[in-house]
């Protein structure tokens, strides 16, 4: 099949190698020239496992292809997918003038002849308040009378395991409003579904809301279990112990159940305040999801208080070392990650940083933080008056103890995600902090 990808971000990149890798033709079409040529080159602009490799496989075999002109791009794609940016713009709303400007080329190149295919299916796979496919359908219609069809197919991928979600998915989820979707669509998921990761159809409307609902429960369990961590360690109890027996329950289960600093990245913030916009534009206030959002966000400030107080308010000369700068492991991604709240916190407090992350630190440093950047993880320690961890990367999970001891000034350690929850740090000489275990229960005020 021919294939279209407009957008080139983390979405559309994936999803352009890896339906080619099946072995369809695909052009992905992005704005920005120099990502252009830096795709052509094989060069991929993000972080992600497996996506170089398997992007320069693809342009080596000839099936994957990177260009900025849109007659090119529009020839002769029987799908045509959009997977640009919907970000949320400063009043939380979903900023769809990208989604929408693409929904115009598109119609203008079907109405022109540039799209010489007879009826291409426009796929929405960027995330999109429910609704938007059938604006995006609008738009087109009131420039073309040529036929062609919409259909909407969200993303459920997770940064740091995109290719194997993607080729190995829990389901394929697909809203169409033609039998030429359907059938384009059933062909070109057929190498990655079966009975246990099934391919569903639905009307656009609930393929929309389903994206939605999924990241809006997600983002409730990473809520919840910090909200009852917090409690937990009030009342002197250990959050394993309770995480342990609660989610010995089927009816619970146990992924996303980790107490830690929140969630962050480009997904659960975002989908989180777009149901919550949603239902104030139904005028059926989602409540819950509120306060989904409002606890997240209080956790980092939590977490911030916590450090505040073992210093007893004040940390003006303080140095802090940070490991972890990236949202979450295996990803360069550090949108809305929560080492940038606790940081600005101190710096703000006249503490200077030092941070390290093995793959985010140049993405980080696009924030402008007046801050150091350390090459070794260890030598960001030294003479540090403690360690705050951020990101549970894999190399942070059995350092060398001693080392980290003897370069930092005070032996603290302020785990942010409960790596070392059960090493018995203090015996060690270390002030441990952690999550959801006896320690110290109230805060300093971080307002």
């Amino acid at each position: 099949m021919r294939l279209t990808i407009v957008g080139s971000g983390y979405v559309g990149l994936v999803t352009g190698t890896c339906f080619a890798n099946t072995g369809n033709q695909v052009t992905c079409l992005d704005i920005n020239p120099e990502r252009v040529d830096m795709m052509r080159r094989g060069e991929c602009p993000i972080f992600e496992p497996g996506l170089s490799e398997l992007m320069t496989l693809n342009i080596k075999a000839g099936r994957l292809h990177f260009t900025g002109d849109v007659n090119e791009a529009y020839a002769d794609g029987e799908l045509i997918f959009i997977c640009v940016g919907t970000p949320t713009g400063a009043d939380g709303r979903s900023d769809l003038s990208a989604v929408m400007a693409v929904a115009k080329a598109i119609g203008e190149a079907i109405e022109s002849g540039v799209c010489q295919v007879d009826h291409p299916v426009i796929v929405v796979k960027s995330t999109v308040p429910v609704g938007t496919t059938s604006k995006v359908r609008d738009v087109i219609a009131g420039i073309t009378s040529k036929p062609f069809s919409v259909a909407d197919n969200p993303e459920f991928l997770k940064e740091g395991d995109a290719i194997k979600d993607f080729q190995e998915p829990d389901r394929v989820v697909c809203g169409v409003e033609s039998d030429r979707g359907r059938a384009l669509l059933t062909e070109l998921y057929d190498p990655y579904v079966s009975t246990s990761n099934p391919l569903m159809f639905m009307d656009v409307e609930s393929s929309e809301m389903v994206k939605y609902a999924s990241n809006a429960m997600l983002a409730c369990k990473i809520s919840f279990i910090n909200e009852i961590a917090r409690i937990t360690e009030y009342y002197g109890a250990d959050i394993a112990r309770v995480r342990e027996g609660m989610c010995a329950d089927k009816r619970i289960g146990d992924q996303f159940l980790f107490p830690g600093l929140g969630y962050g990245g480009s997904c659960f913030p975002k989908d989180t305040l777009a149901v919550i916009e949603m239902g104030q534009d139904s005028g059926i206030p989602c409540l819950l999801n509120e306060a989904v959002h409002e606890v997240n966000q209080a956790q980092r400030s939590w977490f911030l208080g916590r450090i505040l107080q073992h210093f007893g308010g004040d940390v003006s000369g303080k140095h802090f070392a940070f490991w972890g700068l990236a949202f979450k492991p295996r990803t360069d991604d550090v949108r809305e990650a929560p080492a940038k709240t606790i940081i600005e916190g101190l710096l703000e407090r006249g503490a200077t940083v030092t941070g390290f992350d093995p793959i985010a630190q140049e993405t980080f440093k696009t924030y402008g933080l007046e801050m150091n950047y350390s090459p070794d993880m260890y030598d960001a320690c030294q003479d540090a008056d403690a360690l705050v961890l951020c990101t549970e990367w894999s190399e942070f999970r059995q350092p060398e103890f001693d080392t980290m001891k003897a370069k930092l000034k005070v032996p603290v350690l302020f785990d942010g995600r409960n790596v070392y929850h059960d090493m018995n740090l203090h015996e060690s000489g270390f002030v441990y902090y952690s999550i959801g275990r006896k320690g110290v229960h109230e805060t300093a005020d971080v307002g």
